[in-house]
């Protein structure tokens, strides 16, 4: 014992250690140098190694690795699964009833993911829990052949146990039930909750579990997909996930706002197979449900599903939202509870507000996470000076994750205008070509704007010393929060 205590108090032994460990910084530098990222998110990395030695180096093995173009599954089974989904006649490759920048869009859309579009559907839009979940655990209620779930957070809180048990009753009926839940966004919840799904039929597995030594590989990585496709005739996707607080507001606000769809037509393909990949790529059988739902009249909406993650070659949602912004010859209403643009979604946008674009932005006055908070006020001033008119929504916490271009284009999903949804997060969103949707997505958007206070230049530039320091030193830290 003193020997070793000897030879750790000895000055050799420090210069030896100090030497090993500023030589193992400069190496994991070397690294995120060597990998050619984007330049903001290298420079943010390197930055917090030298500035916190000891803590940047424990960050970097839990959030900095990369796994872009990872395959999610094997080429045979995507190969299975889109055939089975380009073989439904409903599938138009190239709607010609679109105008040419749409157009474009949709083949953007489709090189990036090879998701198809899908004609004659119908959107009904929820931007409250209690309507939304009411209809939900109906719908379950009567699913006959199989149910599909994923979230990234299931709570075993009132809303979570009624939604399990009617699950587990569905199971015991002999529906086929599958779940999938995101660990770390459950990580609160107890074990035994899960354990009960199990034992009562339904096939649930967590995405990437949390677990030594995996544990420091996965940490980053969390699938944020919100998705349900029940009997392949009624499917859900948009930003709530299954916890009380997405129906009351939670401790910490009165209300709380947000957006989801229930969706019925042949869009539901694009759900199945997003929650098939994601299946498979746990290691668990391919799924070959089929979906039977059926167009509805002319007027349905035209939908794509375009999904993104930290495996993707592109970072296919913030591409799509580029393109759509940079197309825009009206307006771009967004949505969002946390604004932390990429310099180039910043610069798109600023370049379509100084183009007379009217370009609207909410973001809530007080979010559910302070860092974020302060880290989406720092982007204020630059917005302004464009032009960008951008809104603190003072009516709850503000969930909603939309994107709203002119009058036929409109995008709802799981995706936050940030760092972490365009590069580490599992996403999906639903790309609707329609007037009707649009329209009505414009109005939530105005009576949530209602409920807003617009940010003026004056205004903002007379806020305190130490709040413009506090947002300044938390956006440096933006591309990997």
């Amino acid at each position: 014992m003193n020997a070793i205590y000897s030879v750790l108090t000895s000055p050799w032994f420090y210069w030896v250690f100090l030497v090993v460990y500023f030589i193992t910084i400069i190496g994991i530098a070397g690294v995120i140098v060597s990998e050619n990222r984007n330049p903001l998110k290298s420079l943010a990395w390197v930055t917090v190694l030298f500035l916190f030695p000891i803590g940047g180096v424990i960050l970097y093995i839990f959030f900095g690795r990369s796994i872009k173009n990872t395959a999610m599954i094997s080429r045979r089974n995507k190969r299975r699964l889109r055939n089975a989904e380009s073989a439904d006649p409903k599938v138009i490759e190239q709607p010609s009833h679109l105008p040419s920048r749409l157009r474009q869009q949709v083949k953007l859309a489709r090189s990036l993911t090879g998701g198809n579009y899908y004609r004659g559907n119908s959107v009904e839009i929820f931007n409250n829990g209690t309507d939304k979940f009411k209809t939900l655990i109906q719908d379950l209620k009567k699913a006959h052949s199989y149910i599909h779930i994923q979230y990234y957070i299931f709570n075993d809180d009132e809303i979570g146990t009624q939604v399990a048990e009617v699950l587990k009753e569905r199971a015991r009926a002999g529906v086929r039930v599958r779940v999938i839940y995101d660990d770390i966004g459950s990580i609160h919840v107890k074990k035994r909750f899960f354990k009960e799904m199990r034992e009562a039929g339904i096939d649930v597995h967590p995405f990437f579990r949390v677990a030594f030594p995996p544990f420091a590989t996965r940490i980053n990585w969390r699938n944020h997909r919100k998705l349900c496709i029940i009997d392949g005739e009624t499917g859900y996707i948009g930003g709530m996930n299954i916890a009380d607080r997405y129906i009351d507001g939670g401790k910490q606000f009165d209300k709380w706002r947000d957006l989801h769809l229930r969706i019925k037509g042949p869009a539901l393909n694009a759900l199945q197979y997003s929650f098939a990949v994601d299946w498979n790529f746990m290691g668990q059988p391919l799924i070959e449900e089929s979906v039977t739902a059926e167009c509805v009249p002319e007027q349905g909406a035209g939908i794509q599903m375009i999904t993104s993650g930290p495996t993707s070659r592109w970072s296919n949602v913030a591409m799509v939202f580029l393109k759509a912004i940079a197309g825009a010859k009206k307006r771009v209403y967004i949505q969002t509870p946390y604004f932390l643009p990429t310099e180039s979604l910043l610069k798109t946008l600023q370049t379509a507000a100084l183009a007379n674009v009217d370009v609207r932005i909410i973001i809530p006055r007080k979010s559910d996470s302070l860092i974020l908070t302060n880290a989406s006020l720092s982007y204020v001033s630059e917005c302004i000076r464009a032009g960008i008119k951008i809104y603190l929504y003072n009516g709850g916490m503000l969930h909603s994750k939309a994107m709203i271009v002119d009058d036929e284009f409109s995008t709802v999903g799981s995706t936050n205008f940030d760092f972490r949804s365009f590069e580490h997060n599992f996403e999906g969103n639903v790309l609707i070509y329609s007037k009707d949707v649009n329209a009505r997505l414009c109005r939530i958007f105005m009576d949530d704007l209602a409920e807003s206070i617009r940010i003026r230049a004056s205004q903002w530039r007379r806020r305190p010393a130490w709040q413009k320091a506090k947002e300044s030193i938390v956006r440096l830290l933006s591309p990997i929060l």
